[in-house]
């Protein structure tokens, strides 16, 4: 019998996933939030964008463990129905 998987466990997969991949876009192509959203907040001296990829792979990691933390949870024993 398999045991069901919380929709804790997906909102928390999906988050790990996406804040990886934005953390690895932002690591190869420093220049997107500039060109996304037409401002320089840190004059050109990328200092945002490595705050923004170590702040994005700690969320990655984070919600990685709880996604594992959530999907490894022992479940209660299901009630027989006799």
């Amino acid at each position: 019998m398999t045991r069901p998987i919380r929709r804790r466990f997906w909102l928390e997969a999906v988050l790990s996933g996406a804040a990886l991949v934005l953390a690895v876009v932002t690591l190869f192509s420093k220049e997107w939030i500039e060109e996304v959203f037409h401002i320089d907040p840190d004059g050109g001296n990328g200092a945002l964008e490595w705050l923004i990829v170590v702040g994005l792979a700690v969320v990655a990691v984070m919600c990685g463990v709880l996604a594992r933390r959530e999907a490894t949870r022992p479940r209660p024993p299901e009630l027989s129905e006799t």
